[in-house]
């Protein structure tokens, strides 16, 4: 569904349907996307969203961001910094991509701790995971504060 200029030129904006289709995201994604700032679009003369091509790529980041469980509001804080102009380059691409291996390097840790000790507090048989003798005696990890103090120690 390629737009051809006048002139024989390929177009530089899509509509919202295009950019839907091209990048495997629903209509109504996108339009949640620009309201939260991840994505822009013009207006034309007869107020349809038109987008430049280089949105392609910052949809595609997107999707890959939310693949991995980077959180919506992370994602629209690393694009805020990146213009909206042009197309994410590589080195946009790296930036993004060490900040959020820094996120899931933390994510793979804390579920590798969670693999490996989960069978730890109900393994002992006793099914008590307020007062169990050899995980938790007298319940001394309540007063480091709320949730599974073991997996999670550096919740607040």
């Amino acid at each position: 569904m390629t737009e051809k200029c006048p002139n024989g030129v390929m177009s530089r904006e899509l509509s919202v349907g295009e950019v839907a289709e091209r990048s495997g995201v629903a209509v109504s994604t996108l339009h949640f996307y620009e309201e939260k700032g991840l994505i822009r679009s013009e207006r034309n003369r007869g107020n349809q969203r038109r987008y430049p091509r280089s949105i392609l790529r910052r949809v595609a980041v997107i999707k890959v961001a939310q693949r991995t469980g980077i959180p919506l509001a992370e994602i629209a804080e690393a694009l805020a910094v990146l213009p909206h102009d042009r197309p994410l380059t590589v080195k946009d691409w790296s930036a993004l991509s060490r900040t959020w291996r820094r996120t899931l390097d933390e994510r793979i840790e804390r579920l590798t701790r969670l693999r490996d000790q989960l069978d730890g507090c109900i393994g002992c048989g006793c099914l008590s995971m307020q007062e169990c003798p050899l995980r938790n005696p007298m319940d001394t990890l309540g007063a480091e504060g709320p949730g599974p103090r073991l997996l999670e120690p550096d919740a607040v």
